[in-house]
């Protein structure tokens, strides 16, 4: 299946770049270019790709406000920001408007292709640093059950926190004091009310609904 990238960045040689690597890359088709928010919210809109390649820093409309209004009026399109900025502010505000995947511009090839792919394919995928950060900003957190969304448990939220925490299944069952099989429905449970389908996403959501906030 032929994956359409929509390729947004205020910089030409950047954009003119990505074209050509996308060009190089099995199954992607590049959907057009857009030199600004602006122009990106209307091409995703007339062309409907499945994954946009989303700068942050650009004239008119930033990547931010470009990924909210995309996500909002076109949920099956997919963003994934490309930026020289990994900063905490950046890749939050990057995923409360709805990104979800979120790479710096010194990515190579290779995990370019991966995260489009799985993006694509409905699942979350990020820089390992961020990913570390993710982790860490959900697990310094008090847990609140009443927070809970899509009708969550108290334990499912516990259990939640911890996989957001980068912990193991097992590591999951010695600190809640449950047999590895807990866990598992546990995370079976929380994953079918939450419409997750891995730990990417559970810690993308775990921070999108303000666990612990």
């Amino acid at each position: 299946m032929t994956v359409r990238v929509l390729v947004a960045d205020d910089q030409t040689v950047v954009r003119e770049g990505l074209v050509l690597l996308l060009g190089l890359l099995p199954g992607v088709e590049v959907a057009g270019t857009a030199a600004d928010g602006e122009q990106a919210v209307r091409l995703a809109a007339a062309e409907l790709p499945d994954v946009v390649l989303m700068d942050l820093r650009m004239p008119r409309m930033d990547g931010v406000e470009a990924t909210r209004r995309i996500r909002a009026s076109h949920p099956g399109v997919q963003v994934v920001v490309l930026t020289t900025y990994s900063d905490d502010e950046s890749v939050f505000a990057a995923l409360r408007a709805g990104a979800r995947g979120y790479l710096t511009k010194d990515t190579d090839p290779e995990t370019l292709a991966k995260a489009i792919a799985t993006v694509s394919g409905g699942q979350a995928h990020f820089d390992p640093e961020v990913q570390r950060r993710l982790a860490e900003e959900v697990a310094r957190r008090p847990h609140r059950s009443s927070d809970l969304p899509d009708g969550l448990t108290a334990r499912e939220g516990e259990v939640l926190r911890l996989i957001a925490a980068g912990r193991s299944n097992a590591e999951i069952a010695g600190e809640l004091y449950i047999s590895a099989g807990t866990v598992k429905t546990h995370i079976n449970n929380l994953f079918a009310k939450a419409g997750l389908r891995d730990r990417a996403q559970a810690v993308t959501y775990a921070y999108r609904h303000g666990l612990g906030e």
